[in-house]
């Protein structure tokens, strides 16, 4: 078959529904294959029943022990109960916070929430509308300290009222920022990101304690807010995690 036939194929199966053929009479399925990622289906995730006698420790969800761990979790937290996990987690937490405003239902929030769980922060705050879209957040919403806030100020005013007082730094490529690839974070500092487009509010930008931006070099304006956020927060662990501890997964 020729690199244009080939073309041609493919032209025709992306038209065609799933399970039916082509106009030549090629099932979709089987001419769509070679450029599938999973074309033997989606990998299998966790683990099943656990085999044998049942280890001891309050730890353990009798339900999970009995039927499987099928969640998005490190081999360490298989079996645990949700409580169990979020309590050890408890134990660990780092000092920095992420926060985002949420004016306009912003998609953003879930993939924050798991990367803020990835990177193990001390808190997330959604500023603005209570509701958010969770389905990027692959549960891991359920393993974080999530709290709301109806503007920046108010924002502002919690973390400031801690007993060790949290700095706020919006995240923003704007005129004047100052560059957070040079800058000593804070260990106890709470990044705050914008709406995906506007970017951080005229009162976040008032009520921040300073505004930072993140280097780029290509043609883009900016990068996405959950990208963003993900990059702060990693800058916070090279500076001041503990990168050797047991804590940190790698796999």
């Amino acid at each position: 078959m020729t690199t244009v036939q080939l073309m041609d194929d493919a032209q025709r199966t992306e038209q065609a529904p799933d399970g039916e053929s082509d106009a030549a009479g090629v099932a979709h399925d089987i001419a769509r294959s070679p450029y599938d990622p999973m074309p033997h289906g989606v990998p299998e995730v966790g683990v099943g029943p656990w085999p044998g006698e049942w280890p001891p420790g309050e730890q353990y969800d009798p339900e999970l022990l009995e039927r499987g761990d099928r969640r998005n979790v490190v081999d360490r937290y298989r079996y645990w109960s949700l409580e169990a996990i979020r309590a050890d987690l408890d134990t660990r937490r780092h000092r920095f916070h992420v926060a985002i405003e949420n004016w306009q239902h912003d998609f953003n929030i879930g993939t924050i929430v798991r990367s803020a769980n990835a990177f193990l922060a001390a808190e997330v705050h959604i500023v603005g509308n209570r509701r958010w879209n969770r389905r990027g957040a692959m549960v891991t919403d359920r393993y974080q300290h999530i709290h709301h806030h109806e503007d920046v100020p108010a924002l502002a005013a919690y973390l400031r009222g801690r007993t060790s007082p949290v700095s706020l730094w919006g995240i923003d490529n704007l005129p004047g920022s100052l560059r957070l690839e040079t800058m000593a974070l804070p260990q106890d500092v709470c990044f705050l990101f914008g709406q995906e487009g506007p970017g951080l509010s005229e009162q976040a930008r008032e009520v921040c304690d300073g505004t930072f931006s993140i280097a780029q070099f290509g043609s883009t304006r900016s990068i996405n807010a959950s990208s963003a956020a993900a990059i702060a927060m990693h800058s916070w662990v090279v500076q001041h995690a503990d990168l050797g501890a047991e804590g940190a997964w790698r796999g």
